[in-house]
């Protein structure tokens, strides 16, 4: 069995979206980041650096501990039709390794510094602006990559595009201004926001 220590964030959700749509098992232990139970003594025996997610594999050989990314690059979590990298062989397309492994990275640190400056006692207009419009410009990218591409990693679906909607839809729960009026970011959020794995993985 497998025990995933994790919050309503974007890369809670992002391990939990992983664990569901590959069918696997688990018991999500939620932590309460407001009452800093990531820093209890019990947790921080499991991650030292007090940090969400967690993935335990019990069955694992001595008990397996993973962080975000190592959850989704455990052999373990892949698997249906969602693949770590896109197909490559013979009577397949090439797939866009690279370009997978590069957007499964990509990991919105503006989107930690633009909670911070809005949530600052006393929230400095013009900073938060410039992170705001940071953010726009990040999903703007992924708007023009969108116009040609059906996934983040070309024409089939991965652990990549799994990674980036956990970004995607925790922006628009916070700041969504910044996802506003990109079309094909839209189509390509409504489709990975409907896959039923997805759905179970946001209710926290």
């Amino acid at each position: 069995m497998i025990d995933l220590y994790a919050a309503g964030t974007s890369n809670g959700v992002r391990a939990r979206i992983a664990l569901e749509e590959c069918g696997l098992s688990y018991k999500l232990h939620p932590i309460d980041l407001a009452k800093g139970e990531q820093k209890s003594p019990q947790y921080l025996a499991l991650n030292p650096m007090g940090q969400i997610p967690c993935m335990v594999d019990s069955e694992g050989p001595g008990g397996k501990a993973g962080h975000d990314l190592a959850i989704h690059r455990d052999p373990d979590v892949r698997g249906g039709e969602v693949r770590q990298v896109p197909a490559e062989g013979p009577g397949e397309a090439p797939g866009d390794a690279a370009g997978a492994d590069e957007r499964l990275y990509r990991r919105h640190p503006n989107f930690g510094a633009l909670t911070a400056v809005s949530r600052a006692k006393e929230p400095h207009a013009p900073t938060v602006q410039s992170f705001k419009d940071r953010q726009k410009a990040l999903f703007q990218v992924w708007d023009d990559y969108f116009a040609t591409r059906k996934y983040a990693a070309g024409d089939e679906l991965t652990v990549a595009d799994l990674s980036l909607y956990a970004g995607y839809w925790r922006t628009k729960g916070a700041f969504a201004e910044c996802v506003e009026g990109f079309k094909h970011l839209e189509r390509w959020a409504a489709e990975i926001g409907a896959r039923p794995g997805v759905q179970r993985a946001l209710k926290f």
